[in-house]
């Protein structure tokens, strides 16, 4: 008698004692965690929950077909989820969707890896694949691409829960992925062991270590809150009219900033100079309404290279008059290829001195063609603790956003569609410092956070007559353990992850080796 059997969909990986899903079932695992991923991208449609459930959806897939077709479509799932964000946050262009791939390729490598090593390795160890390969890869996206935490990063999903938030101070945003990461590998033991008792372990395991993490954020919220002397700062943009004229008098300059930097000066002076003037009557009223700091958003002005000094000097004139610290964004036009201009900030004391003058060390890729600055954060002690600055985007590094400082002063210029969640990522890197930062954002949403990520004050551009933002900030930062270990945690998890791929990998060959000796 011959029998026939029916290959099991659960793939060759499926072990004893677990149940082998419905064909039609993975499909629609596929289906909803993307749905549930187009969720979770770091946008402006962002929920929560989102990034809890589609790791568990996908993962489910991933597990239960063949590893490398099943690997293609997750990522074209991962793809999707970024093309959702360039949408979303209206970034569509040639650049950012070869971008969007190349990320949704690294973003697929955990659930391949999880998929060829589960089989190959103790219970114990396989849990570990996926949350580590996913912390590792969200690291590596910072170190090797230009995008930084932009996307990619499962903790800026998250920002609105600040006792989950607060662990970032030890791991930096990677210990959000890999908790993330973990449920969903222990979620799916369940789900696929057909005893409690097998999985028992490691889900209480597992909720046990996210329960100490929530309640260990918590007791830090509530009994180490950042507490002595505050500042009043004050973020201010021109006014809109002012903001009008000078967009109409560059839109006569056509070509771009090649075409800005070699336009007649007089074509464009007099909205310059509007712009300027109505940016310093803001700090003069916001000064003497009592702000200490003041600041500009980035490229707040905008001038010929012919016109900065005249611009600076009327700044630090301001400063002086209003005994202030001004912190000014500039957009210099110059006549050089490729660049065209120079994006810088400088901060002036209330004695009308140039304190520092600090470049944008990461221009946006595909858009910004300004020469990076050398990435070296300025910070300077004053009488309302020691201030630091980046430009925008240099804050999607946590790298370089590590430094010794009480305030960090982020002068950003977004757009509607992307300003409100640009922003909010802004506070990982206030917690993980542990300083307070103030983003004064043109066009977007301005915030400023203390260095546990609450929200002291916000403006949105778009929805006040008047641009100003004013924030009571504490002056005194703290130190963190990120402070101290800087990436040690994701360095841990990448050895991690190669120490398992090495362990499958004999593993699987001993298995091989025995398979020809019993023949």
């Amino acid at each position: 008698m011959i029998t026939t059997s029916t290959p099991s969909t659960a793939g060759p990986t499926a072990r004893a004692g677990t149940r082998a899903p419905a064909a039609r079932a993975r499909w629609a695992w596929l289906a909803l965690g993307t749905a549930a991923h187009l969720l979770a991208v770091g946008g402006r449609w962002d929920i929560a929950a989102a990034a809890w459930l589609f790791p568990v959806l996908l993962l489910r897939f991933a597990r239960t077909g063949r590893a490398w077709s099943g690997a293609l479509w997750l990522w074209a799932a991962n793809t999707a989820a970024a093309v959702c964000w360039l949408v979303e946050s209206a970034m569509l262009s040639p650049f950012a969707l070869a971008g969007a791939a190349a990320l949704a390729a690294l973003l697929t490598l955990p659930f391949l890896l999880d998929r060829l090593l589960r089989g190959r390795l103790r219970p114990w160890a396989a849990l570990l694949v996926f949350p580590a390969a996913v912390a590792g890869t969200e690291f590596l996206i910072t170190l090797l691409s230009p995008f930084g935490t932009a996307y990619g990063s499962l903790a800026v999903t998250q920002d609105g829960l600040l006792p989950l938030l607060q662990v970032v101070s030890v791991t930096g945003s990677y210990g959000i992925g890999f908790l993330i990461a973990w449920c969903a590998a222990v979620a799916n033991l369940a789900w696929e062991t057909a005893s409690w008792r097998s999985a028992r372990r490691a889900v209480l395991t597992c909720a046990a270590v996210l329960l100490a993490v929530v309640l260990a954020g918590g007791a830090r919220l509530a009994f180490l809150p950042p507490d002595g002397p505050t500042v009043r700062i004050a973020g201010v943009t021109a006014d809109a009219a002012a903001l009008r004229a000078q967009k109409a008098a560059y839109a006569q300059a056509d070509g771009g900033r090649a075409a800005l930097a070699t336009a007649p000066p007089a074509s464009l002076r007099p909205a310059q100079r509007g712009v300027l003037d109505s940016l310093l009557a803001a700090t003069r009223r916001e000064a003497a309404a009592g702000a200490r700091i003041v600041v500009w958003p980035e490229q707040g002005a905008r001038v010929p290279a012919s016109d900065e000094p005249a611009a600076i000097a009327a700044a630090r004139e301001e400063a002086r008059r209003s005994r202030i610290y001004l912190e000014i964004g500039i957009g210099v036009h110059i006549d050089r290829a490729p660049a065209y201009g120079r994006n810088e900030t400088l901060l002036i004391d209330p004695r009308g001195t140039v304190l520092w003058t600090y470049q944008k060390a990461h221009p946006i890729p595909g858009s910004e063609t300004f020469t990076p600055g050398d990435g070296q954060v300025p910070v300077v002690a004053t009488p309302y603790g020691r201030l630091a600055n980046v430009i925008c985007y240099d804050a999607d590094f946590p790298d370089m956003m590590r430094v010794p400082a009480d305030l960090m002063l982020v002068p950003s210029h977004d757009w509607r569609e992307y300003g409100s969640a640009h922003t909010r990522k802004a506070a990982l890197r206030a917690v993980e410092a542990g300083y307070a930062l103030f983003r004064q954002d043109a066009e977007g949403v301005t915030t400023a956070y203390d260095n546990q990520g609450h929200v002291l004050a916000t403006t949105d551009y778009f929805g006040t007559g008047r641009q100003a933002t004013v924030a009571y900030v504490p002056v005194h930062g703290t130190t963190t353990v990120y402070d101290r270990i800087g990436d040690t945690f994701a360095w841990l998890c990448l050895a991690a992850v190669g120490t398992l791929v090495v362990a499958g990998a004999v593993t699987g060959r001993r298995t091989a080796t025995r398979g020809k000796a019993a023949r």
